[in-house]
């Protein structure tokens, strides 16, 4: 196994420790992840102060206080004997990290052991429970970092200095149990987010030599060929050789219907062949396929932080110093050693430090489960402070599938004659009117059978063929009015009406005289008027739509959704300046968008958000993502992003007011040193509880 280094932030001045990022070349189980920490740990070195361990994505994280530490550290893994291979690539999902211990036993310990203990041995326990916390800010203050790890630690050696052991074994006992908490909550979080979108697949069927062959899946190669039949799922990216297959794609597009994939179709690892065999030839596999991008994704969410969540770490190391100083002025005033103890016993910082990182992955997770993946903490932060949306009309609030909405003839004809010669000549065209005219004629089961001539293509302007010894017509109106100059007046004021809604025109001429014409339209989302009409109650001064149509095409569809302000006739590059002028004016913007050509203005909104089938690019880009094709996704995401900082400022401020109260109580000999830590602690736990709780109602 090698590692490369995928990223690095050296210290500043030796002010701040450093931090590297290493990634192997495959991923590892629990077992060996413990193995490779075991060899870190062993190093003689102090300079190590972080070992973090990603199994699922072959991650180490470390973080170093000077450059003989970092080469240490390299160095070990450099030399480290191979570690064994896991049995499958892609098999049942290891675990995120290192299982965090539980609770249980420090409860038991503290709540049955200790009170049977002779007092030496109590003595013996707090002390040695004590030691990694006092070791740990001891370092801090060598770095010549003054933060709560060196607070926790005053607040232990002072207990032991005043031989308050109960205290030293409270502190220690709660001290442990909110990094427990926090591990705990961390762990479940990301592998229940992870656990839902990874793989199960530990053999493969490969031909070879015109055999099919079982393997193992980490054999696989790039440029195998791979036979997936009925219910397999697919572990790999490819293009198909041979052989027909529905393939459903809904785990990666959203789209509930299966797809047919015949030679030259693309298929991608996460789907699911539901009928039909087909031989796959693999493009991509390991790193590259979607199963990795995941695993990569879960690890950078988890880096992200929100800025409240900086703010609030921040803060709470800068209330350090202050405790401090409060502690020093208690001393010089009164030289009570038990007051000063009281002052340290009791700060505002673990509970700030603590409850807001809960707050985030349990909303994260949340999320998750309502089929919104929310790429960091800070996009919480950002969901709830947008107040101006703007959507991009065609696949956000349409379904960018064009229908056919109405079917008109001139007087004399027939509606069903004028859409079967019209679906007769587009069947032979593969662009999205020509499949929506069959589609429709398709619904109204009508039989048009090729008796026509063979058909000639104009390009960009419609088709032309003959019928029965008549010369047909079908496409634009610049096409049959100007180019074949066709009166339309017939059909004038049906012309004008269905312009007025937005809708596109295709007509039918015969030897030079209208016969008809379809009104086609992108259909709106049918969830579109009720999320723009959530999106005001919920605080929203402004919408916009930005749309490539006409002014009038625009005012219509517009209309249609509730939104009062739109730009029309955008080009693709114009949008991302649109939210940059937005941004200028002061506006909190939510982008949200589907296309390669949305890519920049999500990138330069204060949040971008994609649906699950928009463009591979825009998914990508987006801080926010719909797992389902539902727009009623950005109202939960917003009510979720409402809750989780609402209940961050509550616990602040409980903390706030709660510990104001000890260090008072404290202060005035009301309360022993013992209590008030037992009092602090408990009011950290109970933020950090209330941090994880469930942030939406259940319907």
């Amino acid at each position: 196994m090698t590692f490369v280094i995928v990223h690095e932030l050296t210290g500043l001045g030796g002010e701040r420790p450093g931090r590297i990022r290493l990634r192997a070349n495959r991923p590892f189980t629990p077992t060996q992840a413990a193995a490779l920490r075991q060899k870190l740990d062993q190093l003689d070195n102090d300079g190590i102060e972080l070992v973090q361990i990603n199994g699922r994505s072959g991650s180490v994280l470390l973080r170093y206080a000077d450059e003989s530490s970092r080469t240490a550290a390299l160095l070990c893994l450099a030399v480290s004997a191979p570690l064994p291979a896991p049995k499958a690539e892609n098999a049942a999902p290891a675990e995120t990290g290192i299982r965090p211990a539980s609770p249980v036993w420090p409860l038991l310990r503290f709540f049955v052991l200790r009170p049977l203990m002779p007092t030496i041995w109590r003595m013996v326990s707090a002390i040695w429970a004590a030691l990694p916390f006092l070791i740990k800010g001891m370092r801090a203050l060598l770095q010549g970092r003054l933060n709560v790890d060196v607070l926790d630690a005053s607040a232990i050696l002072v207990s032991l200095l005043l031989r308050d052991f109960r205290t030293v074994s409270v502190l220690t006992l709660l001290l442990g149990l909110g990094d427990m908490l926090a591990a705990w909550t961390r762990y479940h979080s990301l592998n229940s987010l992870a656990d839902s979108l990874s793989l199960n697949v530990q053999n493969a069927w490969l031909l070879r030599d015109g055999k099919e062959v079982l393997v193992p899946l980490s054999e696989v190669q790039e440029g195998d060929l791979m036979v997936l039949a009925d219910g397999a799922s697919i572990p790999v990216d490819g293009i198909v050789e041979e052989g027909v297959a529905v393939v459903n794609q809904s785990t990666m597009t959203g789209e509930p219907l299966g797809v047919t994939r015949e030679k030259g179709g693309a298929v991608f690892a996460g789907t699911v062949v539901e009928e039909g065999r087909i031989v796959v030839r693999v493009t991509h596999r390991g790193d590259q396929t979607r199963y990795r991008q995941v695993a990569a994704f879960i690890e950078e969410s988890e880096a992200l932080k929100a800025g409240v969540q900086g703010k609030s770490e921040r803060l709470a190391d800068m209330a350090v110093p202050f405790t401090f100083a409060l502690a020093a002025l208690v001393w010089a005033f009164t030289r009570d050693f038990r007051r000063m103890a009281a002052v340290l016993l009791v700060d505002y910082s673990c509970a700030l430090k603590l409850a807001t990182p809960l707050a985030v992955l349990a909303a994260m997770r949340e999320g998750a489960n309502q089929g919104i993946v929310i790429k960091g903490g800070r996009y919480l932060e950002a969901l709830n402070e947008a107040d101006t949306v703007v959507f991009d009309k065609t696949g956000t609030l349409t379904n960018a599938c064009p229908q056919v909405a109405e079917v008109f003839a001139v007087r004399g004809r027939k509606k069903s004659d004028v859409l079967r010669v019209m679906a007769c000549l587009e069947e032979h065209f593969p662009h999205p009117v020509a499949r929506a005219v069959v589609n429709k004629a398709l619904e109204a089961n009508l039989k048009h059978e090729e008796e026509h001539a063979q058909v000639e293509y104009v390009v960009a302007h419609g088709v032309a063929s003959f019928l029965h010894g008549k010369r047909l017509l079908v496409g634009s109106r610049h096409y049959v009015e100007t180019d074949e100059h066709v009166d339309l007046s017939p059909l004038a004021k049906t012309i004008e009406r269905q312009t007025a809604l937005g809708r596109s025109l295709l007509y039918l001429a015969e030897d030079g005289k209208i016969a008809g014409l379809l009104a086609i339209e992108d259909p709106m989302r049918p969830e579109a008027a009720e999320v723009v009409a959530g999106l005001r109650q919920q605080g929203i001064s402004r919408i916009l739509m930005l749309t490539g149509d006409d002014e009038r095409t625009a005012r219509a569809i517009a209309a249609r959704v509730g939104i009062e302000e739109f730009r029309a006739q955008i080009l693709p590059a114009d949008k991302a300046g649109i939210v940059q002028e937005l941004t200028a004016q002061g506006c909190r913007v939510l982008m949200v968008g589907d296309g390669i050509n949305d890519a920049p203005a999500l990138s330069a909104s204060h949040v971008g958000l994609a649906m699950v089938d928009g463009t591979a690019l825009a998914r990508e880009v987006a801080n926010v993502l719909l797992t389902r094709p539902d727009l009623h996704g950005i109202l939960t995401a917003r009510r979720l992003a409402k809750s989780t900082l609402s209940r961050i400022h509550v616990n602040f401020a409980a903390a706030l007011a709660l510990n104001s109260l000890f260090l008072v109580g404290g202060l005035l000999m009301l309360l022993p040193p013992g209590l008030s830590a037992l009092l602090h602690n408990l009011t950290t736990l109970g933020v950090s509880l209330n941090a994880m709780r469930p942030h939406l109602k259940r319907a």
